[in-house]
């Protein structure tokens, strides 16, 4: 099995500047190839203290300097806030400067305030990545761009620096999928899904294996892993494990209640988002609290070995997919951040190397 670190660049942190927690999170993706783990990726966020990374391409061209062979992840590329020729010259720059390290996650955003920051009209979200994706590998495969669609009329430009290594992108690009509408979309483009853990884990391998099904249906092909991403607390002691998990991966979760307004309900009236209603609908009714509990056991946390066994009793449920943790969230210092990656760096990433997975090439 594969394992990834996911930076967020949070800041729920009392008298530390953005600064100071944007350098101190670039530097474990240094301290990730140091401990073994295969891959390195940046969300993208804009306009909030939720996630400070508005260019996670740019994040990966710095950490393409500093490291020498773990592959650099977009998790992912928010395409409506990206124009998708600059998105493929900018992915071919990186995967040149890298040596073909380079993993592409598109996704189409979630948060009103961020759309309304860019201007856009989030009822267009839908149209516009299953527009720009296509787009976006086709550029990355021929070398140009073109497109006749109505949100994205592109004439026919040449990227250049070409790229003529011959290095394929295939196993190598992802899309995000958290709604019950995503995962038609990701099955179409043939990429492997990428997804992040907030429920029970048997309502995960439903969406799963339905994305399965649909792939094979639309490739007449098998999918690669997809990628399963956690919020991670990693400590020797379990009982320490579970009280910080508790207190800082909560916290996390009401600030995800708080960026994307799932408090509000304008989901019911934005195209494309209906479900995510269902979902603030059922978060008001269960209450906060539970909520947010329910949010934390979704999660990983605990001691190297219970861990371990977490990810083996996932593997038996849904087959091979690539772990993936951030470990910086929620007000949690970093020096106990930086502690639990090196803990799960040093005691969990082997072991998770052991388990067999028919990994995709590339990736």
């Amino acid at each position: 099995m594969n394992v990834g670190i996911l930076l967020v660049f949070q800041n729920w942190l009392e008298g530390v500047t953005d600064e100071e927690v944007f350098k101190r999170e670039l530097e474990f993706g240094v301290i990730a190839e140091e401990y073994g783990f295969d891959s390195v990726w940046s969300a993208e966020h804009h306009f909030d203290d939720y996630s400070m990374c508005p260019d996670n391409l740019q994040i990966m061209a710095y950490l393409a300097a500093r490291t020498k062979n773990i592959k650099l992840g977009t998790g992912a590329v928010i395409l409506p806030w990206n124009d998708p020729l600059r998105v493929v010259e900018k992915a071919t720059m990186l995967d040149m400067m890298s040596n073909g390290r380079v993993l592409l996650g598109m996704g189409r955003g979630l948060a009103k305030m961020e759309y309304e920051g860019f201007r856009i009209d989030m009822n267009e979200s839908r149209q516009r990545f299953d527009e720009a994706a296509p787009m976006i590998m086709r550029g990355l495969r021929d070398g140009y761009v073109e497109n006749d669609g109505p949100m994205y009329p592109q004439p026919r430009v040449t990227v250049r620096p070409g790229a003529n290594s011959g290095r394929s992108w295939d196993g190598r690009l992802f899309g995000v999928a958290m709604s019950p509408d995503s995962i038609p979309a990701v099955a179409k483009l043939g990429v492997q899904l990428m997804t992040f853990m907030q429920y029970p884990f048997e309502t995960h391998v439903e969406a799963i294996e339905r994305w399965r099904g649909l792939h094979r249906e639309e490739h007449g092909t098998e999918p690669g892993p997809p990628l399963l991403q956690d919020f991670i607390y990693c400590h020797e002691d379990a009982d320490e494990a579970k009280r910080i998990a508790t207190e800082h991966i909560s916290r996390y979760f009401l600030s995800v209640i708080r960026h994307y307004d799932f408090a509000g309900s304008h989901w019911r009236d934005t195209k494309g988002y209906e479900a995510y209603q269902v979902g603030a609908d059922m978060i008001r009714e269960a209450g906060m609290e539970a909520a947010a509990g329910a949010y934390v056991d979704a999660n990983v946390y605990g001691t190297p070995e219970q861990i371990v066994e977490k990810y083996a009793e996932r593997r038996e449920m849904v087959g091979d997919f690539l772990a993936n943790g951030a470990f910086a969230f929620g007000g949690l210092a970093l020096d106990k951040a930086e502690a639990s990656l090196r803990l799960f760096g040093e005691k969990v990433v082997p072991e998770l190397h052991k388990m067999k997975s028919g990994v995709a090439a590339g990736v």
